[in-house]
């Protein structure tokens, strides 16, 4: 494991494989870094990064410390350091949460590339009816963090519905302890809500865009409006993969990958 320290301070371990271009793996909110295990042997062209960030996807501390408004920044930021602190312009690439934070970091760091697979980003329309941070809070203060989880889960990964949820949970790799970041999720799900996506994303980097037809469509919506929004970008899309798509099909999804950077 190695280290480094963003501008506030605070500790960043990575864990590094391989000798080639450096590819930083920034997994998504409800991920574990163990969520790249599939994909690394994928990418054995290139030197693999991937950071022990803080918590799934957000920061472990009180949230009277960092608030909605500044987790995204402080993430873009702990991107950043881990970014200068590689030899040459790394590549990021993000997953749902770990996308978003992959742009937002991309603004403001010396990186070669970007790829964003699904970035949480909501369409104006969806963002503006959009309450799940407020129905988890509800959930939490009730006592109910589990029952709080599960509608981030249903709404993300299941958004075509699941008959039984429970059963679906019992199988998967996070589930239960998943359930110890509920607030933490929570603080993720309302930046998300607040983010507004600008007419044109400052990332000078190529960035390449990508999404599939069996994830929500309001994320399938939002893959084509980062795509317009950014200056240098091609979007794919996958055909039969889901917002895991990552994990769910890496080879496919590393070959896209490979192609696109061959390019630069």
């Amino acid at each position: 494991m190695q280290t480094t320290r963003s501008e506030d301070g605070r500790r960043v371990e990575y864990k590094r494989r391989g000798d080639g271009r450096p590819l930083i793996l920034l997994h998504g909110g409800m991920a574990p870094r163990e969520y790249w295990t599939p994909v690394v042997p994928h990418l054995e062209e290139y030197t693999t990064i991937v950071p022990q960030r803080p918590g799934f996807g957000t920061c472990l501390d009180d949230p009277a410390e960092t608030s909605a408004d500044e987790v995204l920044e402080r993430e873009a930021r702990y991107v950043r350091a881990l970014a200068d602190d590689i030899d040459g312009g790394p590549i990021l690439f993000g997953h749902s949460y770990g996308a978003l934070t992959a742009l937002e970091a991309a603004t403001d760091a010396a990186v070669d590339a970007v790829v964003a697979y699904e970035p949480a980003v909501l369409p104006d329309e969806f963002r503006k009816r959009a309450d799940l941070a407020d129905r988890m809070e509800a959930l939490i203060e009730d006592g109910r963090r589990g029952e709080a989880v599960k509608r981030y889960v249903e709404l993300v990964l299941h958004p075509d519905g699941i008959d039984d949820l429970d059963a679906w949970l019992a199988e998967w790799p996070v589930w239960p302890d998943c359930v110890d970041l509920a607030e933490e999720v929570l603080r993720m799900n309302r930046a998300v809500e607040r983010y507004r996506l600008p007419d044109r994303l400052d990332v000078d980097a190529p960035a390449l865009v990508l999404t599939g037809t069996d994830g929500p469509d309001f994320l399938r919506k939002s893959a084509r409006a980062v795509h317009d929004a950014l200056p240098h970008s091609r979007l794919v899309e996958f055909d039969g993969i889901s917002h895991s798509g990552p994990a769910e099909a890496s080879e496919p999804i590393a070959a896209e990958i490979e192609s696109f950077l061959g390019r630069q």
